[in-house]
């Protein structure tokens, strides 16, 4: 489970904004996942919990989690499509010179005081 992991990284980061701008108390963080970026939003939130109770600056503080669908974008045609869907393979062309356009992403979207 990295998602621990990634729950020390947002708090140290959400600590280190709020001190450079006078913050006293965080009472939401709001993240954008990435459908395919491999962390389990409800993992992320259970060690959320157990972490951020533990910081003074954040007792009581939501996170909150946006999931950005992944998105695949063909070369061949210029196409966009559902990633989850259709995989590598481009469902308008058969081609498979694709790539990842969104949906890999773990991101501080907001932090609310």
């Amino acid at each position: 489970m990295h998602e621990l992991g990634i729950v020390f990284y947002i708090i140290k980061d959400v600590k280190q904004v709020a001190e450079e701008n006078h913050v006293g108390h965080v009472s939401a963080v709001v993240m954008d996942i990435g459908e395919v970026s491999t962390v389990v939003p409800e993992y992320l939130t259970d060690c959320w919990r157990w972490a951020a109770d533990k910081e003074e600056l954040l007792k009581g503080c939501e996170l909150k989690v946006n999931t950005v669908p992944a998105v695949t974008f063909c070369d061949d045609c210029r196409q966009e499509y559902e990633t989850v869907r259709y995989g590598r393979k481009c469902p308008h062309c058969g081609s498979e010179h694709t790539w990842l356009l969104r949906g890999n992403e773990v991101e501080i979207k907001e932090i609310e005081v």
